[in-house]
């Protein structure tokens, strides 16, 4: 991503922040920190795993949760509880060799590579299988968010 658009990603973000962030925040927290209940995907491999985008009442972007582990075959829905615009995007060369791949194909209406969808509207969903994917770390950030510690991690077993 270049200089331009990092800045208007940032300016995008503090704009929500300056307004409110819209939502209510302090709702979506606390459902945000009770635990997901995994399920199985239907007609899939694997489970399913829920992570929360928020705006926290302190003023905190955060993914929750920021670390999660799962197997190869699962499924990561993320979902916009507060805050948003809120995106799921990869860094680029700290993936395990051969995710990128796996990504680019298994991320729907992608703004770049590894870098999925903005998501305006409250409690959209992002999803994303992992079939296929090499086990490791995936680091990941909300484009929008990243300069304000909107940073999480993602490692398959």
């Amino acid at each position: 991503m270049n200089c331009d658009m990092r800045k208007f990603m940032a300016a995008v973000g503090l704009a929500v922040v300056a307004c409110g962030g819209g939502g209510d925040a302090q709702a979506a927290q606390s459902a945000a920190e009770a635990p997901a209940a995994d399920a199985s995907v239907p007609g899939g491999t694997g489970t399913v795993h829920e992570v929360q985008m928020v705006l926290t009442d302190a003023g905190e972007y955060r993914y929750i949760p920021d670390q999660l582990t799962i197997k190869v075959g699962d499924t990561v829905r993320w979902i916009n509880a507060s805050g948003g615009p809120h995106n799921v995007q990869f860094k680029p060369g700290q993936v395990p060799d051969g995710a990128e791949a796996v990504l680019n194909a298994a991320m729907a209406n992608r703004i770049g590579p590894m870098n999925g969808q903005l998501m305006m509207a409250p409690n959209a969903v992002y999803e994303i299988s992992f079939e296929g994917a090499p086990e490791g770390e995936y680091p990941y950030v909300c484009t929008p968010h990243e300069m304000l510690g909107m940073i999480a991690t993602l490692t398959i077993e």
